[in-house]
């Protein structure tokens, strides 16, 4: 390694350090956490009897195919900062960012595609990002609304529990379901003051300052540029063919997602009391309480956060005892599929092309070079 490159990896875990050691205090929580009140991350094998075990591979093809969509819908919101970046360089950014975002913790894999992508005098890292946060904000809004609409229309188990099967007692099924209308209030909220930015962005700065300023001129002022920064994320509403085909493709990695977990938790065994089988309004809702649950920065590999978000959805809907035995091997077959396939395709990414450890090495030294890139019009 050389003198530079030293510097850099020892610049970056300077920055980061307190991150890390916050990760390893968490992951050990998580572990001792589940190990207490009865999480099971690994069922024990007798449990794996009664699965279908063909849905496995089957569900491989669901999880590459939602990725792609996943990778390729960026495209449409980088039109603008950056119309020349090739589809497979999008895909391998992409795919790159994905393994980063589950294996770093506390969500630092959200700068690596950025930092990946920005190419000094063509695409600078600020308008990377912006693309990135506003694909963020449409899926939670997304995600959100699919959650709040499935725990009002899909029928809820009966009698609801009173706490979540697996997790602290004070993790009640009431404070999840209120969790999740206080996502959807969130995005929606967040959605709306931010379009109100980018479509009438002098009177909703006028208001913020007028508002805030009450308060704290400072307070309004960063406010105010903050919803800015934001709402540059939503330049792709400019154009209704890059809108329409960013919500499209958004759609079918969605529906694709929910599809793959509703054959998976079958395959799985997981059923109702009476035996009938899991429907797809159920995957919709196990899906939107997972990736709801999924925004908490959690430790690498998501570990324990995304097992928590799996019961909170499958207690909602199945009988406790079900949940405990087949929930547990539903939870843990998801993991295991999701994490080395996104993990190993991103590996794939990463050394199929040059500068990428470098880049993601650079990531936070690159929103210093902003002022010196222009972005494409």
């Amino acid at each position: 390694m050389t003198d530079a490159a030293a510097h850099e990896h020892k610049s970056f875990l300077r920055r980061h350090l307190g991150r890390m050691i916050g990760s390893v205090v968490v992951t050990a929580s998580v572990l001792w956490g589940a190990k207490h009140f009865g999480l099971e991350l690994i069922p024990k094998s007798e449990a794996f009897s009664g699965v279908r075990w063909w849905t496995v591979p089957v569900y491989v093809l669901f999880v590459i195919a939602m990725s792609y969509f996943r990778a390729a819908r960026w495209r449409f919101l980088l039109r603008k900062v950056a119309p020349d970046v090739p589809r497979r360089k999008i895909l391998r950014v992409s795919l790159v960012g994905f393994a980063a975002i589950l294996l770093l913790p506390f969500r630092l894999g959200e700068f690596v595609r950025p930092a990946m992508l920005r190419e000094k005098g063509k695409v600078s890292f600020a308008a990377a990002t912006g693309s990135i946060i506003g694909e963020r904000i449409v899926d939670g809004f997304y995600l959100s609304i699919v959650l709040a609409i499935a725990l009002l229309v899909v029928p809820k188990v009966s009698p609801l529990p009173e706490h979540i099967i697996g997790l602290p007692p004070q993790v009640t099924t009431a404070k999840v379901i209120g969790y999740a209308y206080f996502t959807f209030a969130g995005f929606s909220g967040a959605l709306i003051t931010i379009a109100v930015y980018f479509f009438a962005h002098d009177f909703a700065k006028r208001a913020t300052l007028a508002v805030f300023g009450i308060v704290s001129k400072k307070l309004a002022e960063r406010l105010a540029h903050e919803a800015e920064r934001l709402a540059d994320g939503l330049h792709f509403l400019k154009s209704p063919k890059d809108a329409a085909g960013f919500m499209f493709e958004s759609t079918l990695y969605w529906s694709i997602n929910a599809a793959g977990m509703w054959l998976l938790a079958w395959g799985s065994g997981l059923a109702h009391a009476d035996g009938t089988a899991v429907n797809y309004g159920e995957a919709c809702a196990m899906m939107g309480m997972l990736g709801v649950t999924i925004l908490i920065p959690g430790p690498p590999g998501l570990l324990g956060i995304f097992q928590a978000g799996m019961f909170c959805g499958m207690t909602l809907f199945f009988p406790s005892e079900i949940v405990a035995e087949r929930g547990a091997v539903y939870a843990f077959l998801l993991f295991a599929v999701q994490v080395p396939l996104t993990t190993l395709a991103g590996a794939i990414a990463l050394f199929s092309g040059d500068g990428g450890l470098s880049q993601i090495a650079d990531a936070d030294e690159a929103k210093d070079d902003d002022a010196e890139v222009k972005p494409t019009s």
